[in-house]
């Protein structure tokens, strides 16, 4: 009877688990994109699942339009308050935000498929219980990640969009002798007075389904670049793993030096490749998560401070929910890009460190252009204007407490 412990029986097909794997790395992804129409559908799929398809991703824009048009006109047209001005520009730059990427996301959409199939590939062609367990280990991981940004962002939505209503009731118009329950992206009257009931409980409604899907349009394109850029790390992981077994070879891999080089070389170029084309799907997403973040960080620090002044308890406590989601959002976005960088580096360190000074002949050679490749630049950028890494993320702070000590001096 064979040993489970033994090398042979670390040598397995997992076609098997071929189906659960591949969702352990894209399920939630699938979760938070489908609702929302921008999940990437088969080429083979029918004509009648494309056009229910396409009438979703044309709901979702008219509910996005349905917050940022008419918000934007009721503060050109009757806010008049220096600070009721400030305090709707960061719903009306979220929904923005939320615009663009959404855009984003369906215009790659063959770039995410690519990168789901590149995905399924890795996974079924794993035959060894070593790498494996480092796949699991990173799609562990990347899931974490994405219930955590779903998480923050949901509550974001739920505090803003329900609590600060529930909170404060139903507001009585005296003049006109009606009451109703306030919305949190007004209306100009001009259009339609939501004050007045059914209007008031139907635009209510509409504006916490157009909450929930800016913001898990928000997550969803965080979950995507977690999981895409984890991805890349475990296949870095794995690499690194077949250079650890260079000269001995392993009971998977080929018999020959030569073969295992070619194996080591074609598994850097795959997961360089995957790289290049996850830093092609999502560099917009990230410039506009960068630059957005660094707007929304400014002006929700404002609100805390205003809200905390009028002893506003609900609105502060909302304010400082979606905070922390926009700063866990960028944190991964920058995080991520860090991890790549140093990763890309470590397997050019762990090529050098290998035993290609024990091969024979002319095989040292091989090694050298791998070493070069490993120590390019390969990171990923928010719309190649900046380098995702942690510095990004201290330089987005620091600018966002910049601008907010200039809007206390000007207000």
């Amino acid at each position: 009877m064979q040993n489970s412990s033994s090398p042979i029986s670390k040598f397995q097909s997992f076609e098997h688990e071929f189906e659960g794997n591949v969702d352990l790395s894209i399920k939630w992804n699938r979760w938070l994109l489908k609702p929302f129409g921008i999940w990437p559908y088969s080429s083979h799929i029918s004509l009648l699942n494309k056009c229910f398809n396409w009438i979703l991703n044309a709901i979702c824009y008219a509910l996005i339009s349905f917050l940022f048009v008419p918000c934007g006109l009721y503060v050109i047209l009757e806010v008049e308050d220096v600070y009721n001005k400030i305090k709707l520009c960061g719903p009306l730059s979220f929904c923005l935000m939320a615009y663009l990427k959404y855009y984003s996301i369906i215009s790659h959409g063959d770039d995410i498929r690519e990168c789901i199939q590149r995905i399924e590939w890795d996974w079924r062609n794993v035959k060894h219980l070593e790498d494996r367990n480092i796949m699991v280990e990173n799609a562990n991981f990347g899931k974490r990640l994405v219930k955590i940004c779903a998480f923050f962002m949901y509550s974001g939505a739920v505090f803003y969009y329900i609590g600060i209503p529930i909170k404060l009731g139903k507001v009585e118009a005296e003049e006109d002798n009606i009451t109703f329950i306030p919305i949190v992206m007004p209306f100009p009257r001009q259009i339609i007075d939501t004050r007045i009931s059914p209007a008031n409980e139907i635009l209510f409604l509409i504006q916490i389904l157009g909450g929930i899907l800016v913001h898990g349009i928000s997550a969803g394109a965080c979950s995507l670049l977690a999981v895409f850029a984890v991805h890349t790390c475990g296949q870095m992981k794995v690499l690194m793993c077949w250079l650890r077994h260079l000269k001995d070879g392993r009971i998977d891999m080929c018999k020959t030096v030569d073969g295992r080089i070619a194996s080591i070389v074609s598994q850097h170029v795959r997961a360089l490749k995957f790289l290049s084309l996850t830093e092609k799907t999502l560099q917009q997403i990230s410039l506009v998560e960068v630059s957005g973040c660094t707007l929304n960080l400014c002006l929700l620090g404002y609100y805390i401070i205003k809200e905390t002044d009028s002893e506003d308890f609900t609105a502060s406590v909302t304010y400082t929910v979606i905070l922390i989601s926009f700063v866990f959002n960028i944190f991964i976005f920058c995080y991520i890009g860090e991890m790549i960088a140093e990763l890309c580096g470590k397997v050019g360190d762990m090529s050098y460190m290998s035993d290609w000074y024990q091969l024979e002949g002319n095989r040292k050679r091989n090694f050298v252009l791998m070493i070069a490749m490993s120590k390019s630049s390969m990171k990923l950028t928010a719309g190649n204007m900046m380098d995702l890494s942690l510095g990004t993320f201290a330089d987005v702070v620091k600018t966002s407490v910049a601008y907010l000590n200039m809007l206390r001096t000007l207000t």
